[in-house]
């Protein structure tokens, strides 16, 4: 999958905002999206709108399975839009300390002045 692709999958933002993209991304207009899940067109221009009427939950299901989404993400705007498209993690797992040690010296590193970090890293730099 292209990078602008990705961009556009893991798009995010209010309920009515995530309904417009889910329906672009299936190359749909109002009208269209509207028949085919069978509510009238005025009903997906206000679902669009920040400051119109919500979506059922049964009408949102069926957004999410014409238009391809998750409906997850649709309804809450959790997870990915697509699925199949790779979240990036909230962590990276090397970010994490490997074990007790790294732990406690990263909870005794934390503790000291930015002045007495710089010593230590030095320090620590010219000993390996």
């Amino acid at each position: 999958m292209k990078e602008r692709d990705i961009r556009e999958h893991a798009f995010t933002g209010p309920r009515p905002n995530r309904i417009r993209h889910a329906r672009r991304l299936a190359r749909l207009t109002q009208a269209k999206l509207a028949e085919t899940i069978g509510v009238g067109a005025s009903a997906v221009a206000q679902w669009e709108l920040p400051s119109g009427t919500s979506p059922t939950a049964e009408h949102l299901e069926r957004i999410a399975t014409v238009c391809g989404v998750s409906f997850e993400w649709l309804a809450t705007g959790r997870g990915a839009a697509v699925q199949g498209v790779a979240e990036p993690p909230a962590i990276e797992i090397g970010e994490l300390a490997a074990d007790e040690f790294e732990d406690r010296l990263l909870v005794a590193f934390r503790r000291i002045s930015r002045r007495k970090r710089e010593a230590f890293v030095r320090w620590m730099e010219e000993f390996f």
